[in-house]
């Protein structure tokens, strides 16, 4: 568990090789004092966007229950209701014959 296997390496499809390189090309093009602080807007970027799409899954995950929930619900009543009507159904046949 605590070595590193070529699979944890792969980032987002990104290689060893080619994270270096963009590495490399971002240390020419901000140079280095600009590059601590746009690995930090990087990092809070994608917590954020980690953030808002754990919610959005949640609120999914919410609203999907209380759909099924509710569909149960109106289930058990048309259950509820078929077996009644047959109920009736025998009473009345029972009156009649009687």
């Amino acid at each position: 568990m605590g070595s590193l296997g070529a699979d944890s390496l792969n980032f987002l499809g990104i290689g060893p090789g080619e994270l270096l390189l963009i590495l490399i090309l971002a240390l020419i093009i901000f140079g280095p004092r600009r590059l601590p602080e746009i690995g930090r807007a990087l990092g809070k970027s994608i917590r954020e966007f980690r953030q808002a799409s754990e919610e959005l899954t949640e609120q999914f995950r919410e609203e999907l229950q209380a759909a099924s929930d509710e569909l149960q619900g109106a289930s058990e009543a048309l259950k509820g209701e078929k077996t009644e009507g047959g109920r009736e159904s025998v009473e009345g046949a029972q009156e009649l014959k009687g």
